[in-house]
């Protein structure tokens, strides 16, 4: 439990992203150190969320939300990927279309909120509403400032009515790590599909974007909804902490294995028969 305790939003209090170092990775020098451990924590989540799925009285969503280059899809990639994929559904949250915008700003969300027995992830998620928005001024203030309380009841109206654990992850870089990034897709083929020239743009309104996470995460981190506040320069230690802290999360839920809905002596005794006809037909 000790990425829950240190990196989790206390609810009430103001976030400074300042304050908080990026690069931090505890105890761990590097990759190598950290390798069994994480390896510990996805094998975990793969058994708990196996679990998850056959109770069937639990749902889990993670957000994914930080600024470009952060490590959602990575995270997705090294994380997530321990779960099994019957049981697990990854939506990405992009510009609304014109269908959604004529409906309230959760509309397009609520339809992939997960039902119970499965995980949700969101790659950005109904939070772009008050950080996009925000920065972009899409709207006026006195539209997207109520929006952090319509947030807080549908998160609790989803973990009271059906049982929905969340836990909503800020990949924290800084900007020096961003540029870093936005070089090696530069110089990896296998990466060039994923640069845009608004990255650039986007980091000249750096300042703004941090405010408005800033603000998200001070007024979004709640008991039943808490935010956590991963530093992710290394992310080797960003996949560490997220994944500790999801297979911490799923093992307090006490998942159990659902007892068998049939008879098993009954099922072993049709077992033995059907056996039993095979090696008779195989004796000829």
């Amino acid at each position: 439990m000790k990425f829950v305790k240190k990196f989790r939003v206390e609810p009430g209090s103001d976030v400074h992203l300042g304050s908080i170092d990026p690069s931090f990775h505890g105890d761990y020098a590097n990759d190598a150190e950290a390798a069994q451990e994480l390896q510990r924590n996805l094998t975990r989540i793969t058994e708990l969320q196996r679990k998850l799925y056959a109770d069937r009285t639990h749902s889990l969503l993670i957000v994914l939300q930080g600024i470009d280059s952060a490590g959602k899809d990575g995270t997705c990639w090294h994380v997530i990927s321990a779960m099994d994929p019957q049981g697990v559904q990854v939506t990405g949250f992009k510009q609304p279309t014109p269908e959604e915008k004529e409906h309230d700003f959760l509309w397009r969300v609520h339809p992939h909120a997960p039902q119970r027995g499965y995980v949700s992830i969101f790659n950005r998620s109904h939070y772009e509403d008050v950080l996009v928005v925000r920065v972009h001024k899409l709207a006026p203030k006195e539209v997207w400032k109520p929006r952090y309380d319509f947030i807080n009841e549908w998160e609790k109206l989803l973990t009271v009515e059906n049982k929905t654990t969340i836990l909503k992850f800020f990949l924290y870089i800084s900007k020096e790590e961003q540029l870093e990034r936005f070089k090696a897709r530069l110089d990896d083929p296998a990466h060039q599909w994923k640069i845009s020239a608004s990255d650039y743009s986007e980091r000249e309104k750096w300042d703004d974007y941090i405010k408005a996470f800033e603000a998200a995460l001070s007024r979004c981190s709640t008991e039943h909804a808490p935010w956590f506040v991963i530093p992710a320069n290394h992310k080797w230690f960003r996949n560490l902490a997220v994944s500790s802290i999801i297979a911490d999360t799923l093992d307090d839920l006490n998942l159990k294995l659902p007892k068998p809905s049939v008879d098993i002596e009954e099922i072993r005794k049709l077992y033995q028969q059907a056996k039993n006809d095979e090696d008779r037909s195989k004796a000829g």
